[in-house]
């Protein structure tokens, strides 16, 4: 038989053809070792960036901790302070509201004030060519006074001229009561009186824009007393003392008709 013959020949060439086969298995696992350790690596890169990050955003958070916290303290206290502020501000307000109403209550107290005050103080007053100060009351008396010698009514006036001379004897007035005393004895014909009244106005202001009125009061007493000498002595010394007044054109008059 030939089998026997073919055996040896048979197993050779199976023996021939395993050997490739044999190197490429070989050299797929070499490949698959490969990988594997390839992917090991890979896992372990993986492993040690993900234990990074989480040690890294273990430490963010240690960090981040107290600084949110500091952070949330800070906004409460924010929060905090522009409560007060505002409560502040309101008060503030408040406080303005009140100082404006105390401001304008006391200028209204001193308003007040003032008016209850002001017909107290000293006045300046304008009289025969003079000004002086005088206290609210002493102008008050003068002017009553002087009401009742333009009503005529010589009697209350006399005596309301002597009570101002007694209580403001270095009066402003004095001068022009000393006159008008003088007119109000006339009026009540007490003529030996209004003489030395008009005498003593005309020797203490020879100047006074009234003197030359006094003097021919003064006459006009005199002929009343029938004293005609000293009336035309008076009125020459008007004549001659203030020649361009109208009291001394009366005066001029008076002589005249006295001779």
């Amino acid at each position: 038989m030939k089998l026997p013959r073919l055996l040896p020949f048979c197993l050779a060439l199976g023996l021939a053809l395993s050997q490739p086969a044999r190197a490429g298995l070989f050299e797929d696992e070499d490949a698959r070792k490969a990988i594997l350790d390839l992917r090991a690596k890979l896992q372990q890169s993986e492993d040690a960036q993900r234990q990074r990050a989480e040690q890294l955003s273990a430490l963010v958070q240690d960090q981040l901790g107290p600084l949110r916290r500091s952070l949330l303290d800070l906004n409460g206290q924010i929060d905090t302070l522009r409560a007060e502020i505002a409560k502040l501000r309101a008060q503030n307000e408040q406080l303005a509201r009140e100082l404006s109403e105390t401001q304008r209550k006391l200028n209204d107290q001193l308003q007040a004030f003032d008016s209850r005050l002001k017909p107290m103080e000293p006045q300046k007053v304008a009289l025969d060519g003079r000004e002086f100060q005088v206290e609210p009351e002493e102008r008050r008396q003068y002017e009553a006074a002087m009401g009742l010698v333009r009503r005529g009514d010589f009697n209350e006036a006399g005596e309301a001229l002597s009570s101002f001379a007694r209580r403001f004897p270095a009066s402003g007035y004095s001068d022009s009561v000393r006159f008008w005393q003088g007119n109000a004895q006339y009026g009540k014909r007490e003529y030996k009186e209004a003489i030395a009244t008009f005498k003593a106005f005309i020797s203490g202001n020879p100047e006074h824009p009234r003197a030359a009125e006094a003097l021919l009061a003064l006459a006009n007493c005199q002929i009343e007393l029938k004293d005609t000498k000293a009336a035309r002595r008076s009125l020459g010394d008007l004549i001659k003392a203030y020649p361009g007044s109208e009291a001394a054109q009366a005066g001029k008059e008076r002589l005249a008709a006295l001779k």
